[in-house]
């Protein structure tokens, strides 16, 4: 091999790195409770029984029990009415004790989950998906009040990691509103050189060569290759795709955006799947939550 082979990828644990952000919120929360006898309050509305969908609830009541965040929860039949849906959500706008309101998607068809998400009031929006939230992300010396989880999550992944940001190329991969977009624009406040690779992009390979960091969010299993990635770039991969594997109990095993294994070997950096981002989103919104129970139990 000789002296000249550089060592593989460091790992960026997600899962370590997401516990230690929980540990610090729960200070918070506690240190809230001491001084004002209030916590924040979040309010997750479930429409319909599909089981993705119950188990990220599940995971997100149990994620806010250990951090002492108050939890509200409403269910409702696949069968309700958006009408009903909206008289929740309004609900939990005027009930003092929450701060944060989360409705999961998908709701079912026929529902407008756009006039849903628009109900929310603009201080409990702690999916940061109100327009006017992603409007000021996007304009220049203007904060949100809060950035979407996940692609938050990605941008404190890389800074807990010691990446320097400021002046360096970054390239996202997709453009979905959920993620793709929101992380272009935290990138460009971290004053990044970015640029956003979609279905259309010509030569995707030759763009995502330059990047000094890679976020692949695009959805699509391993599509990102080593002789995409330039050597010692910093790669968070946000894709979770299930590929066939007869060798797991469960007949398929998870997959990132990112060919893992061989990428490993010329990056300097790089998120596992599961267990990188994905343990990150539900503390960005605990996150998100104890910004917003600060700021109204402050005002109160």
């Amino acid at each position: 091999m000789g002296a000249s082979h550089s060592a593989e990828a460091a790992i960026i644990d997600g899962k370590t790195i997401a516990s230690t952000i929980r540990a610090e919120i729960k200070g918070e929360v506690d240190a809230l409770r001491a001084k004002h006898g209030k916590v924040p309050g979040l309010a997750v509305v479930i429409v319909g029984d599909r089981k993705d969908s119950q188990t990220y609830v599940r995971m997100k009541r149990k994620a806010c029990e250990e951090a002492g965040i108050e939890s509200f929860h409403a269910e409702l039949p696949a069968s309700a009415s958006e009408a009903e849906v909206l008289a929740t959500v309004r609900k939990f706008n005027a009930d003092a004790r929450v701060h944060g309101i989360l409705v999961q998607l998908p709701l079912p068809k026929g529902m407008n989950e756009e006039r849903v998400l628009a109900e929310i009031s603009l201080e409990k929006d702690v999916d940061g998906f109100h327009p006017e939230n992603i409007g000021k992300l996007a304009m220049k010396g203007h904060e949100p009040l809060f950035a979407p989880c996940t692609p938050k999550g990605c941008v404190e992944l890389l800074k807990r990691n010691g990446t320097v940001l400021s002046g360096k190329n970054a390239v996202v991969v997709g453009r979905s509103n959920i993620v793709g977009m929101p992380a272009a624009m935290l990138l460009m406040k971290e004053d990044c050189t970015v640029t956003v690779v979609h279905s259309k992009t010509r030569d995707p390979k030759r763009i995502c060569r330059e990047a000094d960091v890679i976020v692949a969010a695009c959805g699509s299993a391993e599509m990102v290759k080593k002789d995409w990635v330039k050597k010692g770039a910093v790669i968070i991969d946000v894709g979770t795709n299930s590929v066939d594997d007869k060798t797991k109990k469960a007949g398929y095993r998870l997959v990132g955006d990112v060919d893992f294994a061989e990428v490993k070997k010329v990056a300097s950096a790089i998120t596992p799947v599961p267990g990188g981002v994905g343990p990150m989103t539900i503390a960005m919104l605990l996150s998100n939550c104890l910004d917003s129970g600060k700021r109204a139990i402050a005002k109160a």
